[in-house]
């Protein structure tokens, strides 16, 4: 335990001023920092990417705010470094002391500064993994880890033979769905801001040392540098639907939309080596991309019938474009002389339609390509996509008119001899058509259940419908549009929040037969189970609603599939992260079966956050602790807010998630694995037992104190966090604080996040570990149970980002010593019983990659929650309802500190 603070829960030690304790010299300040950063194991080019970075922003703040800014930030930062390298109470009063000495307008500037610099470091990180993975790429030796689809795919084949594999590989299905859940502390202006500035980043890399060109790009980053120290860090404004859509549309653009079909080759380059690129593929297009944003109405008003209409039209307009351009791009290399390259009748037939319909441009296209038979149609394929994006005549009727255009070509090159342009260029844009069809995004639909049986009450009850219940009616409209203008993959899976009864399920068909009697919508109804009582009942409620005719008639037209979607962050919230990661286990394991058992083809969709206390963590190491037949090739989860762009914003750290997740569905299925994880299920099932009970009283003897809502929101930055323009959707359903019960689960975690207690993920699990008792069983159970090992680790990266000497200071604001007590109590016996598992000293010693990233980051972490912790201090102690300036300046800087512990973190909700 690193805090040598007095024990009592409720000590918050009053600090002296700054100025009482001695300044330390320059060239002790270069020593303590040099000795800090050296003791991480920071990579050389990292380190020094980290300094360059660093020095620009000092220059930065001593152009915009003088010296005295730059001293004051360089002040604060050697003192929560010596805090943190020192562990003494002293070292650590002296840092909140410079934190409390500043005015408010100081604090406000030292906060920006600090969190400028946490995007600088996480730029620097994020350009190492790619340094890392492009170094690996030119390695084959190195390439061949375990974790990528080619490797999942040989060993497949070793267990269950060749033909067996390429028939799982073939059903191969990775569906990422992305949110507009509000956990993107930065605007969108920041994170455009550093994406250019990792493109600045990248090119002062390749650039001779001292040359022009590195002169160039630092003189550049040095300017973006101050572009993001002026740019406003917090909104000013909460966003609207349409502006989220927006935001996430520029993942697609500038990632997603060409990097999804460099994963396939990639692979299929390592699994057929010269082959690759010269014939048929046997890399199916697996990835399917959905998309909440503009779809998710749960407790967010603003999303309505005309937002869903307009956020499907935006998505299908970026594709097109992107479509249009990719064809025009292939079109213009597609030189090839037809003498040589003579074309198919069907290709001929292609260039004959189009020039009967439109001579002049097929005139236009002849000049531009004499005797380019293949190129022309091409481009004849572009003309047409520009045509359906505007609407015009000579439209496509659907993706897949235009993929067997595409197919049409691919067959003529080959057959003419040119087989690595059939299989090259055109391979890939078939992939591109396979992925997002015209629609780009599979919109999804989500609605409570409440709302459902409110709106059949009043229709079925007659007289006058609240606009509540007409705009419920619209949505199904809507859809009905979307799928006859995009086709049915653009929009029909309709997704009902707290799914309770087989009836809840039904209503969503009642509802659609109102709004459009025999033309309702094509619709694939997904139960969404959230509470533990929710994920108990489960499979009785699936029993009973496949008995329905509408589901029925729907799952005999898809081959009998079915979809099941797990609320992670509700269960956890519930009843805490171990029952509930149990309980999610034990729902899925019972659902897998009843599917296998009536022939289902069952896909479970993931609701995880990308907080560990909603589910987050490493995705591809939780998919290989999933029950047996729960994944079968098959895994789709949600992404949201910061996680989208970590994970997706970069086209190398793209490619490798990407990768990575699919080889662990695929591998999921294998008889080892599968064998594995249901014999360590079986063996550790007393352990499983004792570790749910224990946890869940533990968890309750906390959250079910009396007055714990009220205490909750005063000892972190609760309140404050839902005056943080992150999202359109409202951070609660309705009740106040003085219930938790409609508490959204990500204001849940944030707020314990910003506290810097993490509880949300890991409380209770030291309880049910001491419970257990039998050391050398925990032991084996976190050598040999995936589920055991990864929720162990997840904790274990929680509680890295936990700092218990901060966390007395935000305890201390309660005025409860024995809720204090109790979370204290808990943090210690946790951090040592998962130690003690996984080995070391330190909390992820066994991983030291992540403890690195961590320990890098910690100290300015501090800093940043000691000028939040004053603020939360002063607003706590002021008068009721004063509405002072004062107070509006502690709120701003608090939400500064907010913004700024998430970039550190890397972590909101």
């Amino acid at each position: 335990m690193r805090s040598k603070h007095p024990s009592s829960p409720g000590y918050a030690r009053r600090v002296t001023p700054a100025q009482s304790f001695p300044e330390p010299t320059n060239t002790e300040a270069i020593r303590v920092i040099g000795r800090f950063e050296a003791g991480r194991g920071i990579p050389d080019a990292m380190r020094s990417d980290v300094r360059m970075l660093g020095a620009l922003l000092g220059q930065v703040l001593r152009e915009a705010g003088g010296d005295d800014l730059f001293e004051d930030v360089e002040r604060l930062r050697l003192a929560t470094i010596q805090a943190y390298d020192e562990e003494t109470s002293d070292a650590f009063d002296r840092a909140a002391a410079i934190a409390e000495s500043f005015s408010v307008e100081r604090a406000d500037e030292v906060a920006r500064a600090f969190t400028c610099y946490f995007h600088l470091v996480n730029l620097a990180e994020e350009h190492q993994r790619v340094r890392v993975l492009r170094e690996r790429a030119g390695q084959p030796g190195r390439e061949d880890a375990a974790d990528t689809v080619a490797t999942a795919y040989a060993r497949l084949k070793t267990e269950v033979g060749e033909d067996e594999a390429r028939r799982r590989l073939e059903g191969l299905r990775f569906h990422p769905v992305f949110t507009a859940h509000p956990t993107e502390a930065r605007r969108r202006a920041v994170s455009s801001s550093i994406r250019r500035l990792s493109e600045l980043l990248t090119q002062h890399d390749a650039a001779s040392e001292a040359g022009a060109e590195q002169h160039r790009a630092h003189r550049r980053m040095l300017e973006e540098i101050d572009t993001l120290w002026r740019t406003a860090p917090l909104r000013a404004q909460k966003p609207t639907p349409t502006d989220e859509v927006r935001t996430v549309m520029s993942v697609f653009d500038e990632t997603l939309f060409t990097t999804v079909p460099h994963v396939y080759r990639r692979i299929d380059d390592a699994l057929r080596g010269d082959d690759s690129g010269s014939s048929a593929p046997i890399v199916p297009a697996f990835v399917r991309v959905g998309s909440w944003v503009g779809g998710d109405r749960d407790g967010n008003p603003f999303v309505t019938a005309s937002v869903t209409r307009e956020a499907s039209q935006i998505a299908s307009d970026h594709v097109l474009r992107g479509l249009e351009r990719a064809l025009e791009r292939i079109g213009r290399t597609l030189t090839l002389d037809a003498q040589g390259t003579p074309p198919s009748a069907e290709v001929t037939a292609i260039w004959e339609r189009f020039t009967a319909a439109h001579p002049e441009a097929a005139s236009d296209l002849a000049t531009r390509s004499p005797d380019e038979p293949h190129r022309r149609v091409l481009l004849v394929l572009a003309h047409r996509i520009a045509a359906t994006r505007r609407g015009d005549d000579d439209r496509f009727a659907g993706p897949e008119e235009l993929l067997d255009e595409l197919r049409a070509l691919q067959t003529s090159l080959a057959d003419a001899g040119a087989r690595r342009h059939a299989f090259g260029g055109v391979q890939h844009l078939i992939w591109q058509v396979e992925t997002y069809g015209f629609h780009l995004t599979e919109l999804e639909v989500r609605q409570h259940s409440q709302v459902h049986a409110k709106a059949l009450a009043e229709i079925e009850g007659g007289g006058a419908l609240s606009a509540q219940t007409e705009e419920v009616l619209e949505v199904f409209r809507a859809i009905a549009e979307i799928q006859r203008d995009r086709g049915l993959r653009a929009a029909g899976r309709y997704v009902v929040s707290f799914t309770q009864a087989a009836s809840d399920l039904a209503a969503v068909h009642r509802l659609a037969k109102h709004a459009l009697g025999d033309d309702a919508p094509v619709l694939d109804v997904v139960p969404l189970f959230e509470t533990f009582a929710d994920l108990q009942a489960a499979p009785a409620i699936l029993a009973e609603a496949v008995t329905f005719p509408e589901f029925q008639a729907r799952m005999a037209a898809t081959g009998n599939k079915l979809e099941v979607m797990l609320g992670y962050s509700d269960s956890s919230k519930d009843v805490g992260p171990v029952a509930a990661n149990l309980a999610l286990y034990e729902a899925q394991e019972k659902i897998a079966l009843w599917a296998k058992e009536s022939g289902i083809e069952l896909t479970l969709f993931h609701g995880r956050g990308g907080a560990l206390g909603r589910g987050g963590g490493p995705a591809n190491s939780a998919i290989l602790a999933q029950p047996p037949h729960s994944v079968d090739g098959r895994f789709k989860l949600t992404e949201q807010g910061e996680v989208i762009f970590a994970r997706y914003g970069e086209p190398a750290i793209a490619m490798r998630h990407i990768d990575q997740v699919a080889a662990a569905t695929l591998l999921a299925s294998s008889p080892t694995v599968e064998s594995r994880t249901s014999e360590a299920a079986t063996r550790f099932a007393d352990i499983a037992a004792v570790l749910d009970t224990a946890s869940r009283e533990r968890f309750f003897s906390l959250v079910k104190a009396e007055g714990f809502a009220p205490w909750f929101a005063t000892v972190t930055p609760l309140e404050e966090i839902g005056l943080l323009a992150l999202g359109s959707r409202p951070a609660r359903r309705g009740l106040s604080v003085e219930s938790l019960e409609d508490l959204r689960a990500i204001p849940w975690v944030f707020a314990w996040t910003q506290a810097r207690i993490n509880l949300a993920g890991w409380f209770g699990l030291g309880t049910a570990l001491a419970a257990v008792g039998d050391e050398q069983r925990l032991a084996e159970a976190y050598r040999d149970w995936p589920l055991l090992r990864t929720l162990i680790d997840n904790v274990a990266m929680s509680l890295a980002k936990t700092d218990e000497r901060i966390a007395r200071q935000y305890l201390a604001l309660g005025d409860r010593d024995d809720l204090a007590a109790l979370v204290l109590d808990e943090l210690q016996l946790t951090r040592d019983g998962v130690i003690r598992l996984t080995g070391g000293e330190r909390l992820l010693e066994n991983k030291p990659i992540l403890q690195r990233a961590v320990q890098l980051r910690t100290p300015y972490v501090d800093a940043l929650s000691l000028l939040q912790l004053r603020a939360l201090r002063a607003l706590r102690t002021a008068p009721a309802s004063t509405g002072s300036g004062a107070d509006d300046e502690q709120r701003r800087l608090l939400l500064l500190s907010v913004s700024g512990v998430a970039a550190g973190l890397q972590n909101t909700g």
